[in-house]
């Protein structure tokens, strides 16, 4: 007799923004894809594959949005991440000759050194450059449900002031799942969790059936949810929510007093980069000599107020399944405990942005391959779930409308609208109405350089419409990056909205302009401006 009381879901956000500058190799911004890569989602791809080797049962749920489908798919990013790790295997090698005199220095070295070695052998020569195939073979053999995003992560509850332009967004998203993974998706991941109940037509035109929001988008739902975030709730309109499960959440992401907080795990912040010689690290960081993170790491979180220890793989690993037993015992205790309270088994839902998991958080790819294992071989009182799986085998849920909301800080929507950031909207705002007049005005052009010309339009407006930006800008990081990137895209828009008004996109000077637009901003090939129409 199965023992099975519950269920957990756990689904991974792997999202950037579009960032792609042939112009130049100078922009430390396209560094975030290769950290990414190799911190993040190569780590994920090996310990899925040693699941899969050892015949472990599992599941998994990913959302990869269509920025990073187009980043991965894109030559220019691939061959500069090649040269990114034989960069980084160049500077190993020599810190294997700088720290001989440090035995546990050099025996880290000599670990990294293996590590990108690994990574430069996967992506060439297992992968063939093509990370998208990978996570699609483990959606194939049914482990790992992908699931879509809006097109550029734009905020859907700023945004919807022109409801055109947020069906846009689901529908170009939409449109590169099925380009990539040869289905229909039947989940999205709401750009920052961001809901609107003005949404939901838009996501059942388009096929999706279901949305991820933050707790208190369940817990505040009209009317109030019976059984809370233990199980998912569907929408007047026939959109299924899973809500955030707070505990759980807490447990692995919390920097207080979650996970990643152990003593013995390797620190984020303390990196060569800043403590090596300049002279000798100079080759290895930005390009004006600022110094920048390596990735070659020598010490562990240790505490607070001390003097940082050295970092210890073996340590790190007694933690990892230390902490995976904890994880794995507070859900049995959690499932036992809302069992009898649900006319249904009750779901615990862990979404988390998937850079969590390796980037930040270095031993979270491994973390999450110990746990599985153990949920497997344990029989414990649950198992592992996917959403589709739990709405296909439970499809009786309370309807009730999910409360707008997301999960930036404080729930709502002030990390996107600010003081500091509230400038960009007015923008934003014009130049998706004036999107929407062009796809009218022109929906039977038949020019090709006026099609280019417009399809290039709808490629700036969801590039400016990206949430990273408006984000980057609220938490004081790389703000002149995002502000300018905000500035260029809609700059770059309103110049052809005007050319294509005024008749003047067919001169050679403009057409060059087009051209080099068409090179940088390179995005969804495919797009059809009368998908605004």
């Amino acid at each position: 007799m199965s023992n099975i009381k519950g269920y957990v879901s756990f689904i991974l956000h792997a999202h950037l923004p579009f960032i792609h500058h042939p112009e130049s190799e100078d922009y430390l911004e396209e560094q975030w894809l290769y950290e990414a890569i190799s911190e993040t989602y190569l780590p994920l791809l090996i310990n899925f594959t040693k699941l899969e080797k050892e015949h472990v049962d599992f599941r998994l749920t990913m959302s990869m949005t269509p920025p990073l489908l187009n980043m991965l798919d894109n030559k220019l990013l691939q061959e500069r991440y090649i040269k990114y790790l034989n960069t980084h295997i160049e500077l190993a090698e020599k810190e294997i000759i700088r720290t001989k005199d440090n035995p546990k220095e050099n025996g880290l070295a000599k670990y990294y050194l293996e590590r990108y070695t690994n990574d430069l052998h996967l992506f060439k020569d297992v992968y063939k450059c093509n990370l998208i195939e990978g996570f699609k073979h483990f959606q194939d053999i049914g482990v790992l449900e992908i699931i879509t995003c809006g097109a550029t992560h734009g905020y859907f509850p700023i945004l919807y002031v022109n409801e055109k332009v947020v069906r846009a967004q689901i529908a170009i998203g939409v449109q590169t799942y099925e380009k990539y993974f040869g289905r229909k998706p039947r989940g999205i991941w709401l750009p920052e969790c961001g809901y609107i109940p003005e949404s939901d037509k838009y996501l059942k035109e388009f096929g999706i059936e279901y949305i991820i929001t933050e707790s208190h988008g369940i817990l505040y739902a009209d009317p109030t949810p019976i059984y809370g975030t233990f199980a998912p709730i569907v929408s007047p309109n026939g959109i299924v929510a899973f809500g955030r499960d707070i505990e759980s959440s807490r447990q692995v992401w919390s920097s207080i007093n979650g996970y990643p907080g152990d003593f013995n795990y390797r620190e984020f912040y303390r990196d060569i980069g800043y403590d090596a010689p300049y002279d000798y690290i100079k080759p290895y960081i930005a390009s004006n000599g600022a110094r920048v993170h390596t990735g070659i790491k020598y010490y562990r979180i240790t505490g607070k107020d001390c003097e940082k220890d050295y970092y210890d793989l073996q340590w790190a690993q007694d933690s990892v399944e230390k902490q995976a037993g904890h994880f794995f015992d507070s859900r049995v205790s959690q499932i036992n405990h809302l069992a009898p309270l649900t006319s249904n088994p009750p779901l615990i839902v862990c979404p988390y942005d998937a850079e969590l998991y390796g980037h930040w958080w270095y031993e979270g790819p491994n973390w999450l391959y110990i746990l599985f294992k153990k949920i497997y071989y344990d029989k414990g009182n649950f198992k592992l779930i996917t959403p589709s799986e739990y709405i296909d085998k439970y499809p009786l849920m309370q309807i009730s409308t999910p409360c707008r909301s997301s999960w930036g800080a404080n729930g709502y929507s002030e990390v996107w609208l600010n003081f500091t950031n509230d400038y960009a909207h007015k923008h934003l705002h014009l130049i998706g109405d004036r999107m929407v007049e062009l796809a009218e005005k022109f929906y039977n052009e038949t020019d090709k350089i006026k099609i280019r010309a417009l399809n290039q339009c709808a490629r700036e407006l969801v590039l400016a419409q990206s949430s990273d930006w408006l984000f980057i800008i609220t938490n004081g990081t790389m703000v002149d990056y995002a502000k300018k990137r905000i500035k260029e895209h809609v700059g770059r828009f309103n110049k052809l909205y005007e050319n294509l008004i005024n008749d003047t996109i067919t001169t050679k000077e403009h057409i060059a302009f087009l051209k080099d637009l068409e090179e940088k901003d390179c995005i969804f090939p495919e797009i059809d401006y009368k998908i605004y129409n």
